[in-house]
């Protein structure tokens, strides 16, 4: 790890910390050239997890496009950025436990929708509507319905 100060690349861990969120581990750091302390956080990556698209091409799971799709979502909604983080937590941790390599599109819509459905209805209707490709707005009164809304 190098040292943001003075960028040498030997430093000590001093404290290390598992963080209340699953997956995160907070180190205290200390530089060996200039002394300075500075924390870093370590978590679990998936790695190697390909995910089908509906139309049957494979990509790399991209967390950052996961969390792009939760972002879009949540816009102007009041939905704390650690809430957000959680979520993405949660879902990249369910996809972790299948132990699959690969995994269809369609099963992390799903994650996210629940995810979501927990922590805001609006967002989760946003989500859903590109999801699954709502069409007109009666689909939107069908899941609305669902929810328990008129």
């Amino acid at each position: 790890m190098r040292c943001p100060y003075c960028l040498h690349a030997e430093t000590k861990v001093v404290d290390k910390r598992d963080s209340n969120e699953e997956g995160i581990t907070k180190r205290r750091r200390e530089c060996l050239k200039c002394g300075k302390r500075f924390n870093t956080l370590e978590r679990l990556e998936i790695v190697g997890l390909r995910v089908i698209k509906k139309d049957g091409r494979r990509e790399a799971f991209d967390k950052e496009k996961l969390k792009r799709g939760i972002l879009k979502a949540c816009e102007k909604r009041p939905i704390s950025t650690e809430t957000i983080e959680k979520m993405l937590l949660n879902v990249q941790e369910k996809l972790r436990k299948m132990g699959k390599k690969e995994v269809k599109s369609e099963v992390i819509g799903e994650l996210v929708s629940k995810e979501l459905k927990k922590v805001d209805k609006v967002a989760y209707i946003r989500f859903s509507s590109v999801y699954r490709d709502f069409r007109d707005v009666s689909d939107f009164k069908k899941e609305i319905k669902q929810l328990g809304g008129k």
